[in-house]
């Protein structure tokens, strides 16, 4: 079992910087691949990064790419997503998610935060 906890969320106006980290409970962390999702009000939820294991494979949404950047410390059981020139539409609830392997569906992750608020005015 992985307990994740999402936190750095908030406020932030357009072209502002947030960073999420998402801390996980358990030895095994460095056992999951870990992803960020997120879901706007009345969306379904959306893949926005995923890491490997090892942390040699990363993908991003294209909505992302260029903005966003995942990371992992392995030692602190603790996954990042640095959002930078943030965007009205980034605006959502975003989760981590932690499974076997990466992946771009939600199904492929097992574990789950219970989601962070990132709101950007405009």
């Amino acid at each position: 079992q992985v307990q994740l906890v999402e936190s750095g969320g908030g406020l932030v106006q357009a072209g502002g910087s947030l960073r999420l980290s998402c801390a996980a409970s358990g030895r095994t962390f460095r056992g999951y691949a870990m992803a960020w999702f997120r879901q706007a009000p009345g969306k379904e939820r959306d893949f926005v990064a995923t890491i490997s294991r090892s942390g040699s494979s990363i993908l991003y949404a294209d909505s992302v790419k260029g903005r966003f950047i995942i990371s992992r410390d392995n030692a602190k059981n603790t996954v990042y997503l640095q959002m930078n020139s943030l965007k009205a539409e980034d605006t959502a609830v975003y989760y981590c998610a932690g499974g076997l392997v990466t992946g771009l569906q939600a199904a492929v992750y097992d574990y789950w935060g219970q989601g962070t608020q990132v709101t950007v005015s405009s």
